[in-house]
């Protein structure tokens, strides 16, 4: 007979394993179940930055409010996953700069001067902090707190101090089917069959399956992102550089990692030669050195997106038991620590914001994102 568990959770990227750590730490029976490799998936395709402020519209917007207090928390969890896994997950120092060619950008821009975190820089000030960039920018908006982390070295802190705590998880066991009984929810998988008292789905792109089949109408589709790396042979990056959705971060290792372009409804996470030659060239403009440094490799993930590029974060409408955390979009490894505290959250008791729960509930009226 196999183990009752507290909370199942379908999927071990990022998302999955916060929300395993979480209520782990919170003396919750977790068993995790993730059809390859944890981590393996977006996480790993992902470049790591906590650009809360690249996605929000300021202080009165909920995605900004949401995404700073995530942010915040990855201050805490540098110390505490070091401590719990022994991992460092490598949070760096000196945020984004996110370069202005004209001075309709240079406006835009200046739009979040309000931001006490927000300074902006005449291109003179930006090539004496970053002598690679390109000569013919107009300035650069500094966000010293936008930094950045290493994706799967935090998913792996997450697992390793989930386990520390007591949950099971268990790679390579894809799930077959949910069944909802009165009692208790029975999750199907390759490697046996398991019950539980709550269900969290939180396996990307691929969690819309689990919408339709547990009588959810909502649908999330891929956003293709196609990245490089190449070895920085010159100094290294003070800061992330930033262009319309091109940034350029650089590794301890020496890597700079460059991404992204953006293609809706591939499912092929696959790189093509288009897509790379499209991403080299955007980093190009920005820091031409860029076409003599040596390839790394080459890659591309599956960004989870909804409609209005909001996640889904919150009960099932019909079935308490059941909650989801997906949709994140390009947002995921921001998102990460605060989706872990809400759905502990709504399964343990705890107080979590009514805003919150209501601008990322299931079945909400989602604006077509434009």
């Amino acid at each position: 007979m196999n183990k009752h568990y507290d909370v199942a959770i379908i999927g071990g990227g990022i998302i999955g394993m916060s929300i395993a750590y979480h209520l782990a730490k919170a003396g919750k029976q977790i068993v995790l179940f993730e059809a390859n490799e944890i981590g393996k998936q977006t996480t790993s395709a992902a470049a790591g930055m906590l650009g809360a402020h690249a996605e929000g519209e300021g202080d009165e917007d909920i995605f900004f409010q949401v995404g700073r207090q995530s942010q915040a928390l990855y201050e805490k969890l540098t110390v505490d996953l070091q401590h719990e896994s022994g991992i460092d997950i490598r949070i760096s120092v000196g945020g984004i700069m996110k370069v202005a060619f004209t001075e309709q950008e240079k406006r835009a821009l200046c739009r979040m001067q309000h931001l006490p975190t927000f300074e902006w820089l005449e291109a003179s000030s930006v090539k004496e902090r970053m002598p690679q960039i390109a000569d013919d920018i107009v300035g650069a908006g500094l966000i010293e707190d936008d930094v950045h982390v290493e994706p799967y070295a935090v998913c792996r802190a997450f697992w390793q101090a989930a386990v520390r705590h007591g949950a099971d998880v268990k790679e390579f066991t894809p799930v077959i089917d949910v069944k909802r009984g009165k009692e208790t929810l029975t999750v199907s998988t390759a490697k046996g069959i398991f019950t539980c008292d709550h269900l969290t789905v939180a396996s990307g792109v691929w969690s819309g399956r689990f919408l339709e089949e547990l009588g959810l109408s909502h649908s999330l589709y891929p956003v293709k992102g196609e990245c490089v790396s190449v070895w920085n042979n010159g100094p290294a990056l003070a800061h992330t550089i930033y262009h319309d959705h091109c940034y350029i971060v650089q590794r301890d290792s020496g890597k700079l990692v460059i991404g992204a372009t953006m293609k809706p409804n591939d499912w092929q996470a696959i790189p093509t030669l288009g897509g790379i030659e499209a991403v080299i060239h955007k980093a190009s403009q920005l820091m031409p050195s860029i076409r003599e440094m040596p390839i790394d490799q080459c890659w591309a993930g599956l960004r989870p997106a909804t409609s209005d590029r909001h996640p889904y974060i919150g009960k099932h409408p019909e079935d308490e038991r059941i909650l989801f955390a997906t949709g994140h979009y390009r947002n995921g490894i921001l998102l990460a620590p605060i989706t872990g505290e809400i759905i502990r959250g709504l399964i343990v008791g705890e107080s979590v914001h009514k805003e919150w729960l209501h601008a990322f509930r299931i079945g909400r009226k989602e604006a077509l994102f434009v």
